[in-house]
């Protein structure tokens, strides 16, 4: 795809998250909005390998997404991709449905492990970092975590051992839009400086435009093809709600669905943002 597809792209994938959350009526849009254009460029510009005629290749990339809460927009992306089908993303929550608030291994395709319990998404991208290293893989592992969710304990112990293994093949993607569920993560819990602590803890450290699809691909291809003996952070400055006026910056569209109203606003605004 081009440019300009790709961001079409995005944008009808914003689309099928405000659609999702509407018909849950439950939900994490603001999260959702923002990672998507990284997502599109992972699974739709040539950076991640991947096949959804057959999920479980050995020889795919692994993408693991840490804030499993964003699941919205890890559906949108794998009803696109040809995972599961574009009708089913209206069943998200719904009694029954294999889309659950928090992805589920066990019942998507394309999922490759149950998240949402923040902090432990980089432990588990790192040990398979480290498992597909000595089964003399290639494979890259991206992963995607919360600004807020990097208050977490674990997510630095995970980060000691990524760069004492010298674990090259970890990309890990930090969604930095600034807010989490109770406000700003700066009023909530100072982390400082996020590049600065991956870079002290030995870290190759990255910052980029989260919502630049190019600067995105451009930057994950090259980090994938960089095995030079350090993992890899990314910082990626995010609007948390982006593409929809009354959620973008705003602490309360953490974990809130959209009324009817309220979605035919925002996919009005996205219709005509595509345009």
């Amino acid at each position: 795809m081009d440019s300009l597809e790709l961001k079409a792209l995005a944008n009808e994938m914003r689309k099928d998250i405000i659609r999702m959350l509407a018909e849950a009526g439950s939900g994490h849009p603001g999260g959702s909005l923002s990672c998507i254009d990284a997502l599109t460029a992972l699974y739709f510009g040539g950076v991640l390998q991947h096949d959804p005629d057959n999920p479980a290749d050995p020889g795919r990339d692994r993408f693991i997404l840490s804030k499993g809460h964003a699941a919205p927009a890890l559906y949108a992306v794998l009803a696109r991709a040809g995972y599961i089908s574009v009708d089913e993303l209206v069943t998200l929550r719904k009694l029954g449905s294999r889309l659950q608030g928090h992805p589920d291994s066990s019942l998507v395709p394309g999922v490759e492990v149950g998240t949402g319990s923040l902090g432990q998404g980089l432990s588990i991208a790192a040990g398979l970092a480290a498992g597909l290293r000595i089964d003399g893989g290639d494979q890259a592992v991206f992963t995607v975590l919360g600004d807020g969710e990097c208050q977490e304990g674990q997510v630095w112990e995970a980060a000691t051992f990524a760069a004492h293994q010298s674990l090259d093949n970890l990309i890990a993607i930090v969604d930095a839009n600034g807010l989490q569920i109770d406000g700003a993560t700066t009023d909530v819990c100072q982390v400082g400086d996020l590049g600065d602590k991956f870079a002290a803890f030995g870290w190759d450290v990255s910052r980029v435009d989260g919502h630049d699809i190019d600067a995105l691909i451009a930057l994950f291809s090259a980090l994938k093809a960089d095995r030079s003996g350090r993992p890899h952070a990314v910082v990626m400055a995010t609007v948390k709600g982006k593409g929809v006026s009354f959620m973008e910056n705003q602490a309360g569209w953490h974990g809130k669905a959209p009324n009817a109203e309220q979605a035919a606003q925002a996919l009005a605004e996205l219709e005509e943002g595509g345009r």
